[in-house]
């Protein structure tokens, strides 16, 4: 398993946490739930930099120099990128055009991404489905992120306030016209929730057991 060093630069801890912020801004849709979580995590970590008022998205190049040559320390960046990407259920071709710039930058290839890219396209993966009878062509995205530990309090509590702690309930929403939107549970409709569930509660462990922190608050 790799894990994030425990010997991470302020500036790295800094640069990691405004990548994550730059992919969970990179749809153009930023909820009230994800602005309060981060909120929350720069005024913890007292980046007053990172506030959404002020902020400014990370370039791939500023990633690269505040990360510097260490692989681990960029695949492990990247696995909590896509772990923000899809954290609402929607992995959108914006995040995915960042994360493949993110990739370039860091000098990594992760071909577990062009899987995740078949959830952009469900015609290719119906026919990669067709063509390889029960072939799950998001099992080497799977694989990648079951692959990572959390060494890292920041990442840490950013991932846990990020990934809910239940599933979100269906819901059926009446507008104003009379029509009703029925709205799926999230663990029905993200292929990867099981990922994000594992990766929280490795987070969380990591937490109360390394750090010996509170954890009460995000449960």
């Amino acid at each position: 398993m790799s894990a994030v060093s425990t010997t991470c630069t302020r500036e790295q801890v800094t640069a990691w946490l405004a990548g994550l912020i730059t992919v969970a801004w990179a749809d153009g849709h930023f909820d009230d739930t994800e602005r309060a979580c981060i909120q929350s995590i720069v005024e913890q970590e007292d980046l007053p930099h990172l506030l959404l008022d002020a902020f400014e998205p990370l370039l791939p190049a500023q990633l690269a120099a505040a990360l510097g040559q260490q692989p681990i320390l960029a695949e492990n960046f990247l696995r909590t990128a896509v772990m923000v990407a899809i954290a609402d259920g929607d992995y959108s071709e914006p995040e995915h055009q960042l994360l493949m710039h993110y990739c370039a930058a860091l000098g990594q290839k992760v071909e577990a991404l062009e899987s995740l890219r078949s959830v952009l396209d469900p015609h290719g993966a119906a026919d990669q489905i067709a063509g390889e009878g029960h072939f799950d062509a998001l099992q080497p995205m799977r694989q990648w992120l079951e692959g990572m530990q959390i060494h890292n309090p920041s990442v840490a509590r950013f991932l846990c306030q990020l990934i809910p702690a239940q599933c979100p309930f269906e819901r059926d929403i009446k507008l104003p016209t009379g029509k009703v939107v029925h709205i799926p549970a999230m663990c029905k409709i993200n292929p990867l929730y099981e990922q994000l569930v594992g990766l929280r509660f490795r987070a969380l462990s990591y937490l109360a057991d390394d750090c010996h922190e509170d954890v009460s608050r995000f449960c």
